[in-house]
């Protein structure tokens, strides 16, 4: 018979400790605990739950969750990360204010969220603000586990179930070195497929929109890209003249203002979406969340980017 009145927080711990380490030793060590103390949790765990959580890792060494195990660790770190956000807003409250919201963004997005944030602050100093920062699965991942009050992302996921409103527009385009023999020119398809194009890693937003834009006016034709790890870096890339990249021109209006980056002219360029804002759908927002929703909504885009004139 399952036993889940009987589960604790120590043995849910021991399991997330064995899945990040690989072993029961490793988990000991995570958890500065001797390994035997790290088995009794885990048999306990087992016992309470009525299924096996662990398996021998496929290499021989170590453990690993079985896929039962892998359910129950999803369960664990939904309740770390609300104890997490429960304990937050008591710090709040005892600080005097009415609570903490908990603002997810795309990384893209942290060239105007700081402004965003510091808006919010002036219209409403009694809630606190925490802005977390990360690609779009994590983003995604942390409005699924509710570790989010709200998430700007620049398209909305199908899951979890959320609801979004638009922002403000969010224009993408081809940039360059200013030095670039394809600045100030037009671009011949056969000239732009024989450039590399530095980009994020798969499944980012930015990376997806690139790839349908290629595809359509390329018509599948293949190219070279060079996949780095975050906007700054390809941005430092490109003006040292190792490819172009296809960009929100939300991450370049300085360099683009400056000269250090140049926008290239292109077929069906620039292509323009929005940022959207959203919240999950299945779940009932707390009041200070509902009053920074409100409060963003209202700001009506005023803290995006503005691009250069051209």
């Amino acid at each position: 018979m399952v036993r889940l009145d009987s589960i604790t927080l120590k043995q849910l711990r021991a399991l997330q400790a064995v899945a990040k380490g690989g072993s029961l030793t490793a988990a000991g060590h995570i958890l500065g605990l001797t390994t035997p103390a790290i088995h009794t949790q885990i048999k306990g765990l087992e016992e309470a739950v009525q299924v096996r959580l662990l398996q021998r890792a496929a290499d021989g060494g170590g453990s690993e969750l079985t896929e039962a195990g892998l359910t129950l660790l999803e369960t664990a770190r939904r309740i770390d990360d609300a104890l997490s956000q429960g304990g937050a807003n008591l710090a709040a409250l005892s600080r005097g204010k009415a609570g903490r919201v908990t603002l997810g963004v795309v990384s893209t997005a942290k060239y105007f969220a700081p402004r965003l944030v510091k808006a919010l602050s002036l219209s409403h100093p009694d809630i606190e603000v925490a802005l977390r920062v990360g690609n779009r699965a994590a983003t995604i991942e942390g409005l699924e586990r509710g570790a989010f009050d709200i998430a700007i992302m620049g398209r909305p996921p199908r899951r979890p179930p959320v609801q979004a409103e638009p922002l403000g527009v969010h224009p993408h385009g081809l940039v360059a070195a200013p030095d670039h023999p394809l600045v100030g020119q037009g671009l011949w398809i056969e000239a732009l497929f024989d450039e590399i194009f530095l980009a994020r890693e798969k499944g980012s937003g930015t990376r997806i929109l690139m790839g349908r834009w290629l595809d359509r006016i390329g018509d599948g034709r293949p190219y070279e890209t060079l996949e780095m790890d975050s906007n700054e870096t390809i941005k430092q890339a490109v003006m040292a003249g190792l490819g172009i990249a296809f960009l929100s021109l939300h991450t370049v209006t300085e360099e683009l203002a400056s000269g250090r980056l140049v926008e290239l002219q292109a077929p069906a360029l620039p292509i323009v979406r929005h940022w959207f804002m959203v919240r999950r759908d299945d779940e009932a927002p707390r009041p200070v969340a509902a009053r920074l929703w409100a409060a963003i909504a209202a700001l009506d885009g005023t803290y995006l980017p503005m691009l250069p004139d051209d």
